[in-house]
């Protein structure tokens, strides 16, 4: 189709000021211009055959990070670059992301994409978009089913190794001090919970030195992650590490630690994942003092996907995003020109 080759070169030049349009999106914590649970137009009118149909079901706006995840798909997927965006927002409820599904598949859209709350119990739902002739691609986070022909590409980072990041900046940080780790886990059920989890205890595996004392879920929120961590606080005098599953628990965590009179980097230190501006000033401050970056700027490369999906060719199966890791200097160096 002549419009859909055209939005292919209008989105060689409209990637470029994605960057500039994701500045600031810590403001954007409602996660997008929708209503909870809802489905909005953010391409245009629906039903514009020389458009790009996207149905979109998004976890919710649990984090900074997932803000910065849904205004980089809705700065990219838009009207202009030849996409007709259709978003929810599950509320990270699994029985809403469903809900949005099944009616994207309705609807009849070209492709749908979503983050899947948790791994499991999505066979019956990819199993009816299969049998719709409609394409999944899976953003962010991955299922765990055993056939997969359910989706045809995953875009998103290696949480495995993102956990072995962080463990390895603790193995080398201590070598061999006795040291007592409490850890704020993500949603239970979810892959980068799961992933990050296993990670990181795969490095620090061995190293007898090196004990998980505590580890519970904080649901990658703040407010979670410092009610957790008060109650770590509590139970154990003795804590000299937080590993959190991401930087808005360990800001929770920072703030209990604050308010129990210790100082957070210093008397018990604070590793985390995700890189985004409020964390990265906590490192630069030297209250975080290890991140592992996930890069939540996944609009362009999707918009790519999609691209290659409705043309008939067959994208990468798996699609790893590239990241790195901070510390207090590296995040000073980055802060200014930091995009989210």
């Amino acid at each position: 189709m002549v419009s859909r080759k055209n939005a292919r070169h209008r989105l060689a030049g409209a990637f470029a000021g994605v960057a500039v349009l994701a500045l600031g999106l810590t403001a954007c914590g409602g996660g997008g211009n929708t209503d909870a649970g809802g489905d909005a137009d953010a391409g245009g009118d629906s039903g514009s055959g020389d458009l790009i149909t996207v149905g979109f079901a998004q976890v919710g706006a649990e984090s900074g990070w997932r803000a910065a995840n849904t205004k980089s798909i809705q700065d990219t997927l838009t009207k202009e670059n030849g996409f007709d965006l259709k978003f929810s927002d599950a509320q990270q409820k699994q029985e809403n992301q469903i809900q949005a599904i099944r009616s994207y598949i309705a609807q009849g859209v070209d492709v749908i994409a979503f983050s899947p709350v948790v791994e499991s119990g999505w066979d019956a739902v990819l199993e009816e978009a299969k049998a719709a002739d409609i394409p999944v691609v899976l953003t962010d986070r991955a299922v765990d089913s055993e056939d997969e022909s359910l989706y045809v590409s995953f875009l998103g980072s290696d949480f495995v190794v993102e956990g072995e990041k962080a463990g390895q900046w603790v193995v080398d940080e201590f070598g061999d001090e006795e040291i007592n780790i409490v850890e704020l886990q993500g949603t239970t059920g979810s892959a980068p919970a799961n992933d990050r989890k296993a990670g990181f205890e795969s490095v620090i595996e061995g190293h007898d030195n090196l004990k998980i004392i505590a580890s519970q879920t904080g649901n990658f929120t703040r407010s979670e992650g410092k009610t957790v961590m008060e109650g770590f606080l509590q139970a154990n005098p003795d804590i000299d590490l937080v590993y959190a599953h991401n930087d808005d628990m360990g800001l929770g965590a920072m703030e209990a630690i604050e308010a129990a009179g210790k100082v957070p980097g210093v008397d018990i230190k604070i590793v985390t994942v995700d890189a985004v501006k409020d964390g990265m000033q906590a490192l630069a401050d030297g209250k975080f003092n290890f991140i592992v970056e996930c890069s939540p700027l996944l609009g362009p490369q999707l918009a790519e996907i999609v691209e290659q999906v409705v043309a008939g060719e067959t994208p990468e199966k798996r699609i790893i995003t590239e990241e790195t890791t901070f510390t207090q200097e590296q995040a000073k160096e980055a802060l200014p020109d930091r995009q989210y």
